[in-house]
């Protein structure tokens, strides 16, 4: 267990305490934890890869604690009213998909594919859009259904790249088994 590590587990921590101050209606102190669990995300990664300390298992808990919360922030702007039921399903089912995709191909031993500069893009339009939901800023469904389409795309790219990058092993995999 590494510092990394222990921001992504802090961020699971994290989620019950921004669901309690949501449903109190602490929106500004939920939101405040929301704002904490996004900076942990950047302290790992950053932190991670600057003093290589990179491991399988936080390469498969990061993206699950940014999935959580981001659907505990959907789900409570949904309950709110604040988010088309609409654009939660779709979130859900991208989500759900990544989560299940990545859990199934992990423990079938498949190489998995790790966050690149589209999926932290695809993040920061997501917080981006969320935000403009969570404060009912003008345009905020639009921009909603703006990011969604393009984390399908990226959803798109990533399984593009795992089936290169397992493709790749097989062939290695059977002309080393050749030889």
């Amino acid at each position: 267990m590494n510092l990394p590590n222990m921001l992504t587990m802090f961020r699971f921590v994290l989620i019950p305490v921004y669901m309690a101050l949501f449903f109190i209606g602490e929106r500004y102190a939920a939101f405040g934890v929301w704002l904490l669990a996004g900076l942990t995300d950047i302290m790992d990664g950053y932190i991670a890869r600057k003093y290589n300390l990179v491991t399988n298992i936080g390469m498969m808990l990061d993206p699950l604690a940014d999935k959580l919360m981001m659907l505990t922030v959907m789900f409570s702007l949904l309950w709110s009213g604040d988010m088309p039921w609409t654009a939660a399903v779709a979130m859900l089912i991208r989500d759900a998909g990544m989560i299940a995709c990545s859990a199934l191909f992990h423990f079938k031993g498949k190489k998995t594919v790790p966050a690149n500069w589209m999926g932290k893009l695809t993040t920061v339009f997501y917080y981006i859009a969320i935000l403009f939901v969570y404060f009912q800023w003008n345009y905020a469904v639009q921009l909603l259904w703006a990011v969604i389409l393009f984390s399908f795309i990226t959803s798109f790219m990533y399984a593009l790249l795992f089936i290169r990058i397992n493709r790749k092993i097989e062939v290695e995999n059977e002309i080393s088994n050749r030889l």
